[in-house]
């Protein structure tokens, strides 16, 4: 399971930072190019991890004491894919489950637009959670 958090987290995380390495690498931008018809894809998938790494982490409290970092990554990790997520998987979800509901669109619009500028930020917490998270599984 470690290994497909890591996966996740790091996919989710660079789509949501492909605006900033398109800039920085060019080359780059044309391997993020080839995964931006699947973004909503990943990202729903991401947020439905993000949801079930919440829960986790909330009835596995009590590892609080025994394992604190592990659990504290978790959650960390948790808050990162769901939220990367949201702002990934937004598009497809407001096309297929707000289809029709102008209202849902414009607030669900509204607020994807308020996150977004923490889009960057949030991809780079994802990557580098996921990557620690997934690295203290083996030690």
């Amino acid at each position: 399971m470690a290994i497909i958090a890591t996966l996740i987290g790091i996919a989710g995380g660079l789509l949501a930072m492909s605006s900033l390495v398109a800039k920085r690498a060019p080359n780059a931008a044309e391997a993020l190019a080839k995964l931006a018809p699947y973004q909503g894809t990943i990202g729903i998938i991401m947020f439905g991890w993000g949801v079930w790494e919440l829960i986790h982490a909330v009835t596995g409290i009590g590892a609080l004491s025994s394992t604190p970092l592990l659990w504290i990554f978790g959650l960390v990790s948790g808050i990162a894919d769901f939220s990367v997520g949201l702002l990934l998987g937004f598009g497809m979800v407001s096309t297929y489950v707000f289809r029709g509901n102008a209202q849902a669109i414009e607030k669900g619009t509204m607020l994807r637009d308020k996150l977004a500028a923490f889009q960057v930020p949030l991809g780079a917490l994802a990557i580098l959670v996921s990557a620690a998270y997934g690295a203290l599984w083996y030690v």
